[in-house]
């Protein structure tokens, strides 16, 4: 199966059904609290990609300029919101395979998320552009998960938060998960640089112009990674990517101290909290 295939009939992608939930019981409030929801909205990747897909439409005229949650909700009805969550309520049905439950994914894109953002901040890049990026850079491999049984393989050798993940599956389809999450990005009218950075996160200097949020979100995945595989210190110095902090003038000390995750929580115990995005 090619990469366009997937784009063809893509397969629902799930949002965390306690996000619906409070989200819901949010917007039938006599007076919603459009902070509440915009807090909400950012704690879930499929829904967020969606909120924006809406927002970079052509009825508004602004296809490819609105970077952010934020951003979109400024221009969408409270109306249009709740349609997009109905929407997303319809798809809650959905099986990732044994290998990435479906709480790990949320859990592991929202820690991905905040080390963007944080990471951006250091460099003075668009922050929330960037907790975008890291938010949803990985729903490729939730599709790829539900319409290729074939990825399935890989877990055996190559878990779904390996480093070694996205080269793995370049080498068996010819494309990986963050190539397939950029061509959803595009498919929504994302901004440029945003569909850019996810193109290239696994491989930064691949692109003829390199872009220094692609580098951002490659360190960004490292860190959560590394969390999620339980890396300790030692590890973490071999594992580390150099070349690609060099780029962006950083070392690994200045990474893990732009850290703003407690990394003591356990990844079973990762919720979705709005108060946490």
């Amino acid at each position: 199966m090619q990469l366009a295939d997937l784009l063809v009939h893509p397969t629902p992608l799930p949002s965390s059904p306690r996000v619906l939930a409070l989200l819901l019981t949010e917007l039938r409030q006599v007076q919603p609290e459009l902070r509440r929801i915009d807090q909400l909205i950012k704690a879930d990747p499929v829904l967020s990609l969606r909120v924006m897909q809406a927002a970079n439409a052509p009825d508004f005229g602004l296809c490819g300029q609105v970077r952010c949650v934020s951003e979109a909700l400024a221009l969408l009805r409270l109306d249009q919101v709740q349609g997009l969550v109905s929407q997303a309520i319809a798809q809650v049905s959905f099986k990732s395979g044994a290998g990435l439950p479906l709480a790990q994914f949320w859990a592991y894109s929202q820690d991905c998320a905040r080390l963007a953002r944080a990471l951006a901040g250091l460099l003075q890049q668009n922050q929330q552009a960037a907790y975008v990026a890291g938010l949803i850079h990985a729903l490729g491999e939730l599709l790829m998960r539900a319409a290729m049984p074939q990825t399935l393989v890989l877990d055996d050798s190559c878990p779904p938060l390996d480093f070694r993940r996205a080269n793995a599956e370049r080498q068996l389809f010819g494309f990986c998960y963050t190539q397939l999450s950029a061509a959803l990005a595009r498919q929504a009218q994302l901004p440029q640089t945003l569909c850019d950075a996810l193109a290239y996160a696994d491989v930064p200097f691949d692109n003829d112009a390199y872009e220094p949020l692609a580098g951002v979100l490659h360190l960004a995945q490292w860190r959560a990674r590394a969390n999620h595989l339980g890396l300790q210190k030692n590890a973490l110095t071999v594992t580390f990517p150099s070349l690609v902090a060099e780029m962006l003038g950083l070392d690994i000390d200045m990474v893990l101290q732009q850290d703003p995750i407690d990394w003591s929580r356990q990844v079973s115990a990762y919720m979705p909290l709005a108060t946490q995005t």
